[in-house]
């Protein structure tokens, strides 16, 4: 009977009794935790990327480029243009800025507490990119003129019978076209698949 409890019980009792616990129970523990800590790695150090480059890019926009004319890099379809958006994508709501700044600083909030729950590298990934992306266009908002919580983004590349945008709102789009093709995949952000 005995022997039949220890067949039936617990993957804990090898390890109690030396057999080989060490490599059967310890990785089970760490591997998750350790998992999660290098996909918080990766999103932030996506974020990081993301957000330097944008910041790089407008710092070097704002200096050559602001108030000169615009650079064509293909014919009129690209080129490289500085305007200073208060508002949202397309120049929408330039009334509230503010409010644009609020969701910003949420969406960043949002995905900080996120990241505690994070085992997929996609969605790290996607992640990285709208918290990157999300930070950039909020330290325009913060920052620049006319104020605090007033300021303009730098947009710079204009296409052709479409908006002036800049290198956050590129991350952002990314990564939200990244987060609707895993939710259709099924992945959750925990990294089960579900097939619903």
């Amino acid at each position: 009977m005995a022997e039949a409890e220890r067949i039936i019980g617990t993957p804990d009792i090898p390890e109690a009794e030396g057999t080989g616990g060490e490599e059967t129970g310890s990785p089970a523990e760490e591997t998750p935790r350790a998992g999660g800590k290098r996909k918080i790695a990766v999103l932030f150090c996506v974020a990081a990327f993301a957000y330097l480059l944008d910041l790089v890019s407008k710092l070097l926009v704002v200096a050559k480029l602001e108030h000169h004319q615009p650079i064509e890099v293909i014919g009129d379809w690209l080129k490289f243009e500085v305007i200073r958006n208060s508002g949202a994508a397309f120049s929408v709501g330039e009334a509230y800025t503010i409010v644009f700044t609020v969701i910003a600083a949420t969406v960043v909030v949002v995905i900080a507490r996120l990241a505690r729950k994070l085992y997929s590298l996609p969605w790290a990934i996607a992640l990285g990119l709208l918290l990157g992306g999300a930070f950039g266009n909020l330290t325009d908002r913060l920052f620049r003129s006319p104020g605090v919580f007033e300021g303009a983004v730098v947009d710079f590349i204009s296409v052709e019978h479409f908006a002036v945008f800049n290198l956050a709102d590129s991350a952002i789009v990314c990564g939200g076209i990244l987060v609707v093709l895993l939710s259709f995949r099924g992945l959750d952000p925990d990294g089960t698949v579900h097939k619903d």
